[in-house]
């Protein structure tokens, strides 16, 4: 992913958010060091080199606000696994590649994704707020899709012309990485296409940092209420702290439906109990979970893989543990489908 540069914003007009977002650490080892860990804790196979290199192929990028919420001294705190760059990257594991779910061939116009019927993706930035390592977009080719307004014209030019297409979804990078003003552009070209009957934002950054959720945010977003759908993404309990709670009730009150997206990870949240308590702490933020996707298998992130079976055992102890509205779909993106396949059925 492709970090905003945060040269390109005056210092007093800098709000909070984008001056957490500047901050943001990139060394893995700084990380390691404000946690209190050394490379040697994460394995015996582990060097600082290794980390580096890492780090090299596919940056690291994660705010202050979410290393906060990390265990101190702790190499297993599943936060801290889903964004240190590791050496398990760079090595080669058979059915795992750089595009997954074959976007390229998706293309239809600069920027824009036509994978199922009715809908369409807009590539709206390259920018993240975090880099989080299993990501199926990780070695994406962002260039010349950044968020220019001559791409976006081009783009929803496109969506403009085709009556067949009823919701578009920004998604990236991730769309909330784009300043207030920049966004309430491409809102404003979203909300004159009446065709739309709903608008998807798709976003990790709530939750990673929950201070981009703010006034001129809320305001964006409440004129376009009975047609917002906001898909945030968290996939393990302690990532829902109290200001991220917060953030995401804000964000419940300026549309119609709040929904959380989780991957399933190896060492992460592959516990019935964890998964569990992830969907209470959702449900008392106002976030209804929706899916738990199967890991697309991208190159880098063979190390999350959990087997099918596994899957499916922890997902019907979810349905004993939790009332349904509770259960997330247990999902699985395959390239071609005409749309997400469940696994249960």
């Amino acid at each position: 992913m492709i970090a905003a540069d945060p040269r390109t914003c005056h210092t007093a007009a800098v709000p909070d958010w984008q001056r957490q977002l500047a901050e943001a650490v990139r060394d893995p080892l700084q990380l390691l060091e404000l946690l209190g860990l050394a490379p040697e804790q994460l394995g015996p196979e582990v060097t600082a080199a290794g980390l580096a290199a890492a780090a090299r192929d596919f940056p690291l990028r994660v705010p202050g606000a979410f290393i906060a919420r990390m265990r101190h001294g702790d190499p297993r705190d599943p936060l801290l696994l889903q964004v240190l760059a590791h050496p398990r990257e760079l090595e080669p594991a058979a059915g795992f590649v750089a595009d997954p779910l074959e976007e390229a061939a998706s293309r239809s116009a600069p920027g824009l994704l036509r994978k199922y019927a009715g809908r369409a993706l807009l590539i709206a930035t390259g920018a993240c707020a975090v880099h989080c390592r299993y990501c199926f977009r990780r070695h994406y080719d962002y260039g010349g899709e950044q968020d220019a307004g001559p791409r976006w014209d081009a783009a929803l030019a496109a969506v403009a012309g085709d009556a067949t297409i009823e919701e578009l979804i920004l998604s990236g990078g991730d769309p909330l990485s784009l300043g207030n003003t920049r966004l309430a552009q491409l809102l404003a070209q979203l909300a004159g296409l009446p065709q739309l009957r709903r608008i998807r934002i798709h976003t990790r950054v709530p939750v990673v940092l929950p201070a981009r959720v703010d006034e001129g945010l809320l305001a964006l977003f409440a004129p376009l209420r009975e047609r917002l759908v906001v898909v945030v993404h968290a996939n393990h309990p302690a990532e829902i702290d109290t200001a991220a709670a917060a953030a995401l009730r804000e964000l419940a009150r300026t549309c119609t439906a709040l929904l959380n997206q989780s991957v399933l990870l190896a060492g992460v949240n592959d516990d019935a109990p964890v998964l569990a308590e992830l969907s209470r702490r959702l449900f008392a933020a106002a976030t209804l979970p929706y899916y738990l996707h199967q890991l697309d298998r991208v190159a880098g992130a063979a190390h999350f893989a959990v087997t099918d079976a596994a899957a499916l055992a922890l997902h019907r102890q979810l349905h004993a543990a939790l009332p349904g509205y509770l259960v997330p779909r247990l999902v699985r993106e395959v390239a071609g489908a005409p749309g997400k396949l469940s696994l249960t059925a």
